[in-house]
Order: C-alpha cells, then sequence, then structure tokens
C-alpha cells in the first residue's frame, strides 16, 4: 500500500509556522523503517495495511502532544502484492516521458 498524508497542528507557532510539529510527524516515520518520501506538502510512505496505519496513527499522536487539534489528510492507494510502488510509479511515467 501507498499512503500520501499531511499531518499539521490547528495551532501554529508565534511566527505562524508549524514546522516543529510536523518534524515530530516526520521523525515518527523516519524511525519506521518504512520506505518513505516527504515533500512540502505531503509524506509518502509505502508497506503492508497495518504498518502503514500504525505510522500515520503514532504520527498523529506525535503531533497531537503539542497541540490540542490535529489535521490529517490521508489519500491510500491499496494494491495488494506489489511492493516498490514509491519509486515505481515515478519510474514507469518517466520512462515513458523519455520516449518523446
Amino acid at each position: 500500500m501507498l499512503a500520501a498524508f499531511s499531518i499539521s497542528p490547528a495551532t501554529a507557532g508565534a511566527d505562524g509556522g508549524v514546522a516543529e510539529a510536523v518534524a515530530r510527524a516526520v521523525s515518527v516515520v523516519r524511525a519506521s523503517g518504512l520506505p518513505y518520501e516527504t515533500n512540502a506538502m505531503f509524506t509518502n510512505i509505502e508497506g503492508e495495511w497495518d504498518e502503514v496505519m500504525t505510522v500515520i496513527r503514532e504520527a498523529v499522536e506525535a503531533v497531537a502532544a503539542v497541540s490540542p487539534r490535529v489535521s490529517l489528510v490521508l489519500k491510500a492507494d491499496i494494491r495488494y502484492g506489489h511492493t516498490g510502488m514509491l519509486h515505481g510509479k515515478v519510474q514507469r511515467i518517466d520512462e515513458l516521458l523519455d520516449r518523446d
């Protein structure tokens, strides 16, 4: 399964930023050992259903430790029996584009 998710606290720091709280969530993802990528808006993670959902829950809890309200956006691509999709999907698109 691939999941793209974004976790953010409902309360921001004095400067309006949420980086410190988001860093707590990303640290949970990094510690999980699952393949992942983080960009400016989302974190993509790959693994089995229970693994991925456990990481997302723990990341929400990490942000909830510093914010009374947490926002979670989640999109999942569930394709049983397939692995390596975190990079494989992008690679297939790149190969098609390189043919042009």
